[in-house]
């Protein structure tokens, strides 16, 4: 059983690359493609190697065994 870590997002979204970076999977935007390509992530049960997708509230995402659900900052 893992632990869902909660992510607030600031603003509408976030892309897939700004979270990479935040949550310090790369240390620049410009590696998320090469992360992407490397390490499968799952976007609410999908895979998704897209840099820039959007993510939101109530969105689920599984990176490197851990998962992150996406609440929206009150």
């Amino acid at each position: 059983m893992s632990i869902i870590k909660f992510f607030t997002i600031t603003g509408e979204y976030i892309t897939l690359g700004q979270f990479l970076k935040e949550e310090s999977f790369i240390s620049s935007g410009g590696q998320a493609k090469f992360y992407l390509q490397d390490n499968p992530v799952t976007l609410n049960g999908e895979l998704e190697q897209r840099r820039g997708k959007k993510i939101f509230a109530n969105d689920r995402l599984l990176v490197n065994g851990q998962e992150y659900e996406f609440r929206q900052e009150d």
